[in-house]
């Protein structure tokens, strides 16, 4: 005898009747251990609800009438066996895009040169690398300069980032050699990084190391390659009897003997002749010498050095 077609009711859950808390619906089709499935004169009982669920009432079924799908709400206690996995965004699988304002880096150096029509430095997007001896004040002016701009500024200290470094540090002071070397330029590739992440998301920087003119491929070609040909370099160099006085000042490993900062003070003053500009911060302060920055950096906007 041909049925009507319908959607088949799931069984109770009983023993010997598949997994508990489910059913599969292959195995719920008529056959032999189903006898009478949709025949007889009796109407078709709802299934027994499972202990401490209440079914709804379901109406008797005329025989050979099609069985109409069983509601969410009926009697199939819902009892899934496993989890609700994550809701599936709206936009499909697939990665989810990133939405909480992170500008990812360009490839390459991403720093060009800033545009020669900026009104002043103060309020123009920049990236400024500021050079100097031990003692000559580039960290303190660093940081006053980018605390007082009107535009967002991060303040990037290569002696910061190198000592991020704890057990294994390579202390110059114990004598310059390979490791520390090494030290140097990660921490200098670190700085870069950094540098180009804040200017990528529109943040200006101004990192400050002792960059030395003799060695140009560690020194501004390295910076250069780190953060890219928009970098603007200034030199800060005050007079040797400064730098000493500053740096009997200091305590820790940032503080170096009186040969060392005069050596490395008459290395600097190579700089002299290079083209690039130099501030002789010896009779300023550091909100002076923060003016005076920002004075130097506009004319090197409107007229970039050659380095």
């Amino acid at each position: 005898m041909q049925h009507a077609v319908g959607s088949p009711l799931p069984p109770p859950h009983q023993p010997g009747h598949g997994p508990a808390g489910g059913w599969t619906p292959a195995a719920h089709h008529p056959g032999p251990h189903h006898p009478g499935a949709h025949q007889g004169s009796a109407p078709v009982p709802p299934p027994p609800p499972a202990p401490g669920f209440t079914p709804a009432p379901v109406p008797p079924t005329p025989p050979h009438a099609s069985v109409p799908p069983t509601p969410p709400h009926a009697s199939v206690p819902p009892a899934p066996q496993h989890a609700p996995g994550p809701p599936v965004p709206p936009h499909g699988p697939g990665p989810v895009p990133d939405t909480t304002g992170h500008v990812p880096l360009p490839p390459g150096a991403p720093v060009g040169a800033p545009p020669p029509t900026a009104p002043d430095s103060a309020g123009t997007t920049l990236a400024v690398l500021l050079i100097g001896p031990a003692g000559a004040g580039k960290t303190s002016v660093a940081k006053y300069w980018a605390d007082h701009r009107r535009v967002p500024t991060a303040h990037i200290s290569l002696d910061d980032v190198r000592e991020w470094v704890r057990s294994g540090f390579a202390d110059p002071q114990s004598g310059w050699n390979d490791h520390s070397e090494a030290q140097y330029r990660l921490a200098r590739r670190t700085c870069g990084f950094a540098a180009r992440n804040f200017l990528a998301n529109g943040i200006s920087c101004i990192l400050d190391d002792a960059v030395f003119p003799d060695r140009p491929v560690v020194g501004l070609g390295g910076w250069k390659r780190h953060v890219g040909p928009g970098l603007l370099p200034v030199v800060l160099l005050p007079g040797l009897e400064i730098v000493l006085e500053r740096n009997a000042e200091r305590s820790g490993n940032r503080r170096l003997t009186d040969e060392e900062v005069a050596r490395i003070h008459g290395r600097m003053a190579g700089w002299y002749g290079s083209g690039l500009p130099i501030i002789d911060n010896s009779q300023m302060d550091v909100e002076q010498t923060a003016k005076v920055l920002d004075d130097v950096l506009a004319r090197s906007i409107a007229s970039p050095p050659s380095w």
